[in-house]
């Protein structure tokens, strides 16, 4: 096992630890609680929708957590907690309280927080609900209407908070609409991608939202009280895409439990273990209880070791420590408590088969694996002696298809990892670097990839196991409007079209062979102004070593060494340094390669993200473009491949950018200087 590895014992908690973690949390949360509990707002500069926003956030987001110990409790001993949580919902619904909720006519984010009140009401019905009086439930009732007919739901995960607040609603005799949810679980379906994948709304968007949200939901919905008919036909379909999803999700935490860093709401940790108790409470087939068991503690255990919560119980704003710039512009310091889906397991009884099901470890921890995620578009690497999985990423922008904006550096970058961060600080959103290709010119603005075209992704095992996903776009400068909202996205601005490129990562262990082609640049547009950048994977830490010398370019810090090596083009290394800008630490160093930009010809850059010595050999790369583009590689560990790909490029013209083909042998055999 690699050193970067969480020891078994360590990541396989026993219940009783994950209830003493649970209630450690909850402890905290409590003493932040506003006169009649109601509010629960934490210390911290306000969030961008306020404090009564806040306070309501602190309440219903550890009321997901008190509900799941409550359940797995059956109550017992629990009466303080259920009489807090019960003082908290009467005057929470009460209009003359001072610490009244924020209504859901009164501010979207209620819409929310409401679904995690009406899920847990329903959950703990013999401890709050049927012990709240009539005038109480009345307006519950009266506080959660609002829902019914409310057509402004983004076409998004949020789908599940009208569908669970409507079906607590039928369920209590209030007002619901069979018609709403019908058309919120068809819009679901809508969502549904291959391979039990699920894009979170219409945009390429896959992240953690497709576990602890598109997944979790369809579950935890289908066993609400009145639930069960409107679920009918359907919940063996959302198991089975469920098992399959896991399957993937599993393979995609890092020896030291390390979520992958990647998406939005990063803030909220550990809630990236939620699926895998949704998978032990749905009974999926395909994952083994005690690997999900050992997959959500890994996810936990990361975060409790790093520091999350801190000394007095808190969850900040952050990753392993706050760290503001990792959070969406609304977040307040009560968001980072979703976190609390990923401790769903507590509302599992003691005698529940997980528990005692024997421990299987994580898959990056048995061996090197390789896999190709179709859905979106990305091929996963894990290698088993340094614990890091990583993707080549090229079908995920939060973008619509086509759409020429800003690249999210939470999603547009070509390479995620469990072992670094995408940078993001403002220039981050403005100027893409670490894991990216874009042409500069000598102002130093850098091109966006976003309206990529997927070409391929797929695991070559011809000879040895290869993987491979490629993609074009139209490279765009953008002219950045100024947001205060950010979801996620990318920036909106004024674009101008440079060039077409067309990118292919041949991916082998801690490698990846990057094949770029500048394809013809848009007419007006000289290409010797311009170079080609290639962004290699950063890294960050108090402080990171570095160094560059002609074709060949290294970063490293706490244990982990990132490089890039220029194979194929006319260019040179460097070494980018940007200051807090990453979670990770405050000194973040990217290795990259720059070329002259010569239209229609290949470069090759062999970039390597490791944690262990894995090879010395020379690499090479030869590429033959001709009818069929043939690349034959030799790694560092000395193996030899032949790969073949997709020639895109040949006769259509995008974006107005006309494609010329070409031709011939092109070949390199450099060797580094590091």
């Amino acid at each position: 096992m690699s050193e970067h590895a969480v020891e078994l014992q360590d990541a396989d908690w026993s219940r009783d630890r994950w209830l003493q973690y649970a209630d450690r949390l909850l402890d905290a949360a409590r003493a932040h609680a506003s006169e009649n509990n109601a509010r629960i707002v934490f210390p911290g500069a306000e969030g961008g929708y306020g404090r009564a926003v806040d306070g309501l956030e602190g309440f219903a987001r550890t009321f997901l957590l008190a509900g799941f110990r409550l359940v797995g409790a059956n109550g017992e001993g629990l009466d303080d907690l259920a009489d807090f949580y019960r003082r908290g919902v009467t005057a929470g619904v009460d209009p003359e309280a001072p610490d009244r909720w924020v209504r859901l006519e009164e501010h979207a984010q209620a819409k929310v927080e409401a679904a995690s009140l009406a899920l847990i009401l329903d959950m703990t019905r013999p401890w709050i609900w049927d012990r709240l009086d009539e005038l109480t439930r009345g307006r519950v009732i009266d506080y959660l209407a609002p829902v019914v007919g409310d057509d402004t739901y983004p076409k998004t995960n949020w789908l599940w908070f009208r569908v669970v607040v409507q079906t607590f609603l039928r369920s209590v005799g209030g007002t619901w609409s069979a018609e709403d949810i019908a058309d919120d679980l068809a819009l679901h379906d809508a969502l549904v991608r291959e391979d039990g994948w699920m894009s979170d709304g219409f945009e390429r968007s896959f992240d953690h939202y497709v576990g602890w949200a598109l997944h979790l939901y369809p579950v935890l919905w289908s066993r609400m009280h009145g639930a069960s008919d409107l679920a009918a036909g359907r919940t063996d379909a959302d198991i089975a895409a469920l098992d399959r999803y896991l399957q993937d999700a599993v393979a995609l935490v890092g020896a030291d439990g390390s979520p992958l860093l990647q998406g939005r709401s990063l803030i909220y940790r550990f809630a990236a273990a939620a699926p895998f108790w949704v998978g032990a409470i749905a009974g999926v087939p395909s994952v083994s209880l005690g690997r999900l068991r050992v997959a959500a503690g890994s996810i936990v255990s990361h975060f409790a070791d790093h520091g999350a919560p801190d000394d007095d119980g808190l969850l900040s704003i952050g990753w392993w420590h706050p760290w503001r710039a990792l959070a969406q512009s609304y977040s307040g310091p009560g968001s980072p408590y979703w976190a609390v889906k990923g401790l769903l397991g507590v509302a599992l009884p003691a005698d529940h088969p997980v528990w005692s099901a024997p421990a299987e470890v994580l898959p990056v921890t048995e061996r090197d694996g390789i896999r190709a995620i179709r859905a979106a578009g990305w091929v996963v690497s894990s290698t088993r002696a340094d614990g890091i999985v990583r993707i080549a990423n090229h079908g995920t922008d939060h973008a619509p298809a086509g759409a020429l904006t800003g690249d999210s550096p939470l999603y547009a970058r070509i390479g995620y990892s469990t072992a670094t961060s995408p940078l993001a600080d403002e220039a981050a959103w403005e100027e893409p670097l670490e894991q990216s290709v874009a042409l500069v010119d000598a102002a130093g603005r850098a091109t966006h990839r976003t309206a990529m075209d997927l070409l391929d992704v797929r695991v070559d095992a011809e000879d040895t196991e290869v993987g491979v996903a490629s993609s074009t776009w139209p490279a765009h400068w953008i002219d950045a409007r100024p947001s205060a909202q950010r979801h996620g996205s990318g920036l909106e601005g004024e674009v101008t079209t440079v060039a077409r490129l067309t990118v292919h990562s041949l991916v082998r262990g801690p490698w990846e062979l990057r094949l770029v082609r500048v394809d013809e640049v848009r007419e007006g547009i000289d290409p010797a102004s311009l170079r080609l950048r290639v962004g290699g994977w950063p890294v960050a830490a108090d402080e990171v070593d570095h160094e560059a010398s002609g074709d060949a370019a290294q970063v490293a810090a706490s244990g982990v060494r990132s490089s890039t090596r220029l194979l194929l083009g006319e260019g040179s290394a460097a070494v980018a340094r940007r200051a807090d800008a990453s979670p990770l630490g405050p000194d973040a160093r990217v290795p990259l390669v720059e070329l002259q930009v010569v239209p229609g010809e290949w470069s090759a850059t062999l970039l390597e993200l490791t944690g262990a010595l894995v090879g010395d050999s020379v690499p090479t790369v030869r590429v033959v473009d001709a009818d069929a583009l043939i690349v034959h590689a030799q790694w560092p560990d000395g193996t030899s491949t032949r790969t073949v790909l997709t020639n895109s490029g040949r006769s259509t013209a995008r974006a107005g950018i006309p494609m010329e083909p070409d031709g011939g042998l092109l070949q390199s055999q450099r060797s580094s200087t590091t």
